[in-house]
């Protein structure tokens, strides 16, 4: 499987026996693993830092973790591995479920070795049964020799303070193993007991909802062979009531965008845990004898509150060496402007008033393709129209690139419609089972990479175009869901090979196009993942621009990216998607926190419109690199009409606050708000921030002053706070922070 490499290598690892007790920290988490007696490794202790520990004390701590006995179970204590084990009495959900003819479903592994990598390559420190290390790799092989099994896992504590684990399961006897369920959980403490998790859908992605964790599963199952717009993306549960800004929360994302699970589990005991894996398929995995498979990164987010959790992911995405370090171009996309009226005249003006304003890459969307004139027909066929581009895409591009932009193009190279010239020459490319099409969806079918020929056709097209155009940028686009997604003739479940499949394409093209940039397009946010991120840039957070919307989904897409991967447009005055109408201010005001772009016929911009959307275009440009640096805030909520976010700077110097207005107050609109994430013995001036034409119908506060602010203690402005400035609904307030 295509994965998220390494931390660090593994060039200084170091070897241990099968007897040791673990203490990793690093970013403010602890974990403690018991992995004695060469049993599978358990958590111990996975929350705040616990500082150093000797061996007494982190055996205390693994006896004090031990389950009592509460009558009518089995007679030890149940021990809950990262990989739980039905054998040892857990009766929850099993780490592993397969078989091998009917044997083999239960199997008992004993690890053989165990390996430790450091992040900086010093030795782990060792106290007798005590192996302790900052961020590190944890490597244990383990076999079961009755059941045939093989079973490795990796364990690795990341600098930001984020946990990932991950299995591979082998199959070392004779005969082909089932493989059925792999899956990676970690356990919570009692007093965890709130679940947060994601819901939504096309046009409405990442809808917060919240649960007691009872007795019982609450499981999230994808079946739709993407990551799906109700995905979970972030599963936590934390103590009841925590926020943004306080209460213990731990959560769990599955960094795979095939079929996957989410879970958290409470059993009648006591015992509950966090988990997931991929979902599989009836026979997607046979291992035939000396086969693998390795499941995806299960990645485990601790914090105190929920935005100590978010930096967990941001901070381990900023220090990927494939994140995107070049300031974020902004980005003019030409769907709401043309759809599928493709006219290289109009195409041509709209560059140059792109270019007017200040874009820096301009996106030709659907439409390009031979026979595309609606969405109905000639998806697959990866040509240019030569009835609406005569002189192919030259003209365009050159222009394009003659005013200083980047050019960029949209593909959906996993699908198909029936009315191409390669479905009609390959029907037997399309994935189905039972002898029959899948319902379409969009008029469309899925594209089975999974079949060599299929996959070289596509990537062979896809070469040709990127080989004869300048092109910097794909929107890659997924618009349906895998329904009926079988390998003609046998009609074999696909999902998982074609999950694969579309990582192999993307990244061999990254690999012949260095410098290639991809966005992640799944109608709008279907496909939001650390396994999709691994190999794009950034995501198209919804299909609806409208603000009112992406205040909303933006905020919470942040619980696992950070603003930088965040396509974020402006929409024209009346909104595409829902039919609301805003001021620009509010637009772009909601846009600019993210990769800013614009989506929106400028053609038919008003000359007052086109002024102040360059000079939301260049503020952008001001403060980018504090916005795809700093940590993100948002502010707990003190009245569902507001919510203030915004972006500090790593040394605490700087900052950019949004007060967005996105509703009316049940009571009357005075009180105030407090600013969170900065330095409280430093001095800051708080400052509004005006761009463009200024909003009608808002009143100003005194602080405000002469409009230089008013000048505080961090700590004052996080725990006194400032009065909220007057406004109808529907505006945002920005604040730029500096210290005094």
């Amino acid at each position: 499987m295509p994965e998220i490499t390494p931390a660090f290598p593994d060039s200084d690892r170091t070897e241990f026996s099968p007897d040791l007790l673990l203490h990793l920290s690093a970013g403010g988490v602890s974990v403690v693993l018991d992995a004695t007696t060469a049993r599978l490794p358990s958590v111990v202790h996975w929350g705040a830092s616990l500082g150093p520990q000797t061996t007494e004390s982190v055996s205390a701590l693994a006896a004090a973790a031990q389950e009592p006995d509460t009558g009518n179970v089995v007679d030890q204590a149940v021990r809950v591995a990262i990989l739980p084990e039905h054998h040892a009495g857990w009766e929850g959900r099993p780490g592993l479920a397969g078989h091998r003819s009917g044997a083999g479903w239960s199997p008992l592994f004993t690890v053989a070795s165990v390996a430790i990598v450091t992040a900086d390559g010093t030795q782990p420190r060792r106290d007798g049964r005590l192996v302790e290390a900052g961020p590190a790799i944890v490597t244990f092989h383990a076999r079961d020799h009755v059941a045939g099994l093989g079973l490795t896992l990796e364990f690795e504590l990341l600098a930001s303070g984020l946990l990932r684990a991950r299995a591979t399961v082998s199959n070392l006897g004779q005969g082909i193993y089932a493989l059925t369920e792999l899956n990676i959980a970690f356990p919570l403490p009692a007093r965890a007991r709130e679940i947060l998790d994601f819901a939504g859908r096309w046009s409405k992605e990442r809808i917060p909802q919240r649960s007691e964790l009872v007795v019982g599963t609450h499981e999230r199952e994808g079946r739709k062979g993407r990551t799906g717009s109700d995905a979970a993306t972030v599963l936590s549960v934390g103590t009841p009531g925590f926020g943004f800004e306080h209460g213990e929360v731990w959560g769990v994302h599955v960094a795979f965008s095939g079929n996957h699970r989410h879970y958290a589990e409470r059993l009648s005991t006591g015992s509950q845990v966090v988990g997931g894996g991929e979902l599989l398929l009836p026979g997607e995995i046979l291992l035939d004898e000396g086969a693998s498979y390795r499941g995806p990164w299960l990645y485990g987010a601790y914090g105190n509150g929920l935005d100590d959790q978010a930096h967990r992911f941001h901070r381990f995405l900023r220090a990927r060496g494939t994140h995107p370090s070049r300031p974020r171009p902004v980005t003019l996309n030409v769907w709401e402007a043309v759809y599928f009226d493709h006219d290289l005249d109009r195409l041509i003006g709209l560059a140059d008033r792109a270019a007017g304003v200040g874009v820096e890459r301009y996106v030709l969307d659907d439409g390009w393709f031979a026979g595309r004139r609606d969405d109905t027909r000639g998806l697959g066929d990866w040509t240019v129209d030569a009835d609406v581009w005569p002189d192919g895409l030259g003209p365009l591009v050159d222009h394009v690139r003659g005013l200083g932009m980047e050019f960029g193009l949209w593909f959906e190279p996993e699908m198909v419609n029936e009315d191409s010239e390669l479905a009609r020459a390959h029907p037997e490319w399309i994935m189905q089972t039972g002898g029959r099409l899948p319902i379409r969806s969009r008029n469309q079918q899925v594209l089975n990479l999974g079949i060599p020929q299929a996959y070289e056709h596509v990537l062979d097209r896809m070469t040709s175009i990127l080989t004869e155009y300048d092109i910097a940028y794909i929107k890659w686009d997924h618009n349906r869901d895998l329904i009926d997604a079988g390998t003609f003739p046998t009609g074999a479940a696909g999902v998982h090979e074609q999950t694969l499949a579309a990582y192999r394409l993307m990244d061999e093209l990254k690999r012949r196009f260095p410098g290639l940039e991809i966005e992640s397009c799944s109608s709008g946010g279907g496909r939001v993942d650390l396994g999709v991120l691994e190999r794009t840039d950034r995501v198209w957070v919804s299909d609806c621009v409208d603000p009112l919307e992406r205040q909303q989904m933006n905020r919470w897409t942040m619980q696992l990216l950070p603003a930088e991967l965040l396509g974020s447009h402006v929409g024209s005055g009346v909104n595409h998607t829902t039919g609301r109408a805003h001021e620009l201010s509010f637009r772009a005001g909601t846009a600019v926190f993210g990769h800013f772009g614009i989506e929106w016929d400028l053609a038919r911009a008003s000359e007052r419109d086109i002024h102040d959307l360059a000079q939301w275009v260049e503020f952008y440009k001001q403060h980018r690199a504090l916005m795809h640096s700093g940590d993100l805030v948002r502010a707990d909520e003190i009245d569902p009409a507001f919510q203030l976010y915004g972006a500090v700077a790593a040394d605490k110097t700087e900052a950019l606050m949004f007060l967005a207005f996105v509703g009316r107050s049940d009571e009357s609109p005075h009180g105030r708000f407090t600013l969170p994430g900065l330095d409280p013995d430093k001095r800051y001036r708080v400052a509004p921030v005006i761009v463009g034409t200024p909003d009608r119908g808002r009143a100003e506060p005194q602080w405000y002053g002469d409009g230089s602010g008013v000048v505080l203690s961090g700590r004052a402005l996080a725990v006194a706070g400032l009065q909220i400035p007057r406004s109808l609904p529907e505006r945002v307030v920005i604040l730029h922070v500096t210290t005094a």
